[in-house]
């Protein structure tokens, strides 16, 4: 793959990459756009530390390059859901403060220590190995306690928060564990107005507080994801976790665009012309012939599918940008194409370049358009972009 530099991440466009050789279709990552929304994440969070999170790929991102961009931007922390990513980061020689959070009974959490990586635990089970994995390496273990404070997934929940707090108070006391953070995660931060918001601030300032009756008071108390980090300054405390906003996407699209939040998105998704071709009025176009033209005109072949993260049920409905014009996925995707109805003035050829997603600030098609012609979020179609595909990543 080629990669070029841009010559600021401030630039509001990055430099035209060049797409791999022989590459019918490819995922352009601009990496000054991730540095530069993570700077402008950074002044919203005000005094509270920002942790990037580059879990799942970063997004379908890359995660070293990202996770880099990220911390150049001026992320000091880093954010992953599984042991494996933050083992990797470490192997790649990504050296910032890192928390994983979720890992099985029997992971190997001698390894995270000794690669220097903070650990949630959020059930006495993950604790009293986080406590071995500490006993076996002679290393102190950095733990982030997760509270449920009301979306009923991941973290210790009413009692269960009241039994694991002096379990790791007597961690804590005998060396085994140093507990760094504490924290939890919004259900509805997406509805800042929503009643359940407020209420998780203070069930987790309520557990904080209980926490502190045992003696233990972390540095860092995070609750805010993206949306809380762009829309509620009330839940900074001392570290934010945006994930999706790093990449330039909003959390919040029902109150704004990337652009209302000084946000570009980084990720652009290409693919050429496969074929043009002529076609009567009246062909029924691809399986079961959902869409059939009611002119003479062109067709145009696209080479990706479901297989590559094109959701099917964006068939008939999703838009891509061919040349200047938005043109609509004539029926159903297939699992390696998808067929577009070029109509009988297109005066392109194979090989030319189309759009499936980009920047809606340019007027190409927005992960966000893709979302609602499939009926899903932004942050499964960036997610869901096949390994297939080539990642070109611009802007060092």
């Amino acid at each position: 793959m080629t990669s070029q530099t841009t010559p600021s991440d401030h630039d509001a466009a990055a430099v035209p990459a060049a797409p791999p050789r022989g590459a019918s279709a490819w995922v352009e990552i601009d990496l000054g756009a991730i540095a530069d929304n993570t700077r402008e994440l950074c002044r919203r969070a005000g005094s509270a530390e920002v942790m990037a999170v580059v879990k799942a790929d970063a997004y379908g991102h890359g995660l070293v390059p990202s996770a880099q961009a990220a911390l150049r931007g001026g992320a000091t922390w880093l954010g992953v859901a599984q042991l494996a990513e933050a083992r990797h980061l470490r192997a790649a020689g990504v050296e910032a403060r890192l928390l994983t959070w979720l890992y099985p009974p029997g992971a190997d959490l001698a390894g995270a220590l000794e690669d220097d990586i903070d650990l949630s635990v959020m059930a006495p089970w993950s604790l009293t190995e986080v406590v071995a994995a500490a006993r076996a390496t002679g290393r102190t273990a950095r733990v982030h306690l997760k509270v449920d404070t009301g979306l009923g997934r991941g973290g210790a929940l009413g009692a269960g928060w009241t039994e694991l707090l002096p379990l790791a108070a007597t961690a804590q006391a005998e060396g085994a564990i140093e507990v760094v953070g504490i924290w939890s995660h919004f259900a509805y931060a997406d509805a800042p107005d929503h009643p359940t918001v407020r209420h998780q601030q203070e069930v987790f300032e309520a557990a904080i507080a209980e926490a502190q009756r045992h003696g233990i008071r972390p540095a860092l108390r995070h609750l805010a994801n993206s949306a809380a980090t762009l829309t509620n300054p009330s839940a900074h405390y001392d570290l934010v976790r945006p994930g999706l906003a790093v990449y330039g996407l909003s959390p919040v699209p029902d109150l704004g665009s990337p652009t209302d939040f000084g946000l570009r998105e980084a990720m652009r998704v290409v693919a050429r012309l496969l074929a043009v071709k002529a076609s009567p009025a009246g062909q029924g176009v691809s399986y079961a012939h959902a869409y059939t033209t009611t002119a003479d005109t062109l067709l145009g072949l696209v080479p990706m599918g479901y297989a590559d993260g094109v959701p099917r049920a964006a068939g008939g409905r999703a838009q891509v940008l061919a040349g200047e014009r938005r043109l609509t996925i004539a029926g159903r995707v297939c699992m390696d194409q998808f067929v577009l109805d070029l109509g009988p003035d297109f005066t392109g050829a194979a090989g030319d370049e189309v759009v499936l997603l980009g920047r809606g600030s340019a007027g190409e098609p927005t992960a966000q358009d893709w979302a609602e012609a499939a009926g899903t979020i932004n942050y499964e179609i960036v997610t869901r972009m096949g390994p297939r595909l080539p990642r070109v990543h611009i802007g060092h």
